[in-house]
């Protein structure tokens, strides 16, 4: 971007400038995009302060090397296979239970189901605000490595909702889903089971 400043206290030798023309010009120094090649001269050669070239220096080394450490942009993560969900889901369930908590909610989903996708903001506030005594981990049940744990309990449908204590023993589960409402009053009653007494 070029800025251009007339002046009217020298009369110009044409008594109407012309925008190729200018009688003084300012070019700032931030501006890379409108670089002119050398073989042209232009009216507006004015590099401008030493101080705004050092900034402008500086700010473009700060930028490469921003870009060259990978900060300069998030790279978009690989999306896991269905193994690798899998064997990720459960080491979080083995990792819970091992944490001896108080108790494991084990979250049985589908990432078809529209029902399962809008509890996971809550899910995941239930989960915040009883992490002293509480983990839950979700389990994928259309991932073939939880075929053991849908056959041993009983899981029908989703989004359900199976309470496990300390030993990992299977106390409660969540009924039929009927409505987003439905389901989060059958998780409150599944909590009330194993919170533990308040001071």
């Amino acid at each position: 971007m070029e800025s251009k400043i007339t002046s009217a206290s020298t009369p110009p030798p044409n008594p109407t400038p012309t925008p190729t023309n200018p009688f003084f010009c300012l070019k700032w120094p931030w501006d890379s995009s409108n670089k002119q090649p050398k073989s042209s001269p232009s009216p507006c050669d004015f590099q401008g302060p030493w101080l705004f070239r050092s900034m402008q220096s500086v700010g473009s080394i700060a930028l490469t090397s921003f870009n060259s450490f990978g900060l300069g942009h998030v790279p978009k993560k690989k999306p896991l296979s269905a193994s690798e969900q899998g064997e990720a889901e459960q080491r979080a369930f083995a990792a819970a239970l091992a944490s001896e908590k108080d108790a494991t909610v084990l979250e049985f989903y589908s990432p078809k189901c529209r029902l399962c996708n809008s509890l996971l903001s809550f899910v995941l506030e239930v989960e915040k605000r009883n992490s002293n005594w509480l983990s839950i981990t979700m389990a994928d049940a259309e991932n073939e490595k939880w075929f053991p744990e849908l056959l041993h309990y009983d899981i029908k449908y989703v989004p359900c909702f199976v309470l496990l204590d300390k030993n990992g023993q299977a106390l409660a589960k969540t009924g039929v889903p009927s409505s987003r409402a439905h389901v989060i009053a059958g998780i409150s009653h599944l909590l009330k089971m194993k919170r533990p007494p308040t001071v």
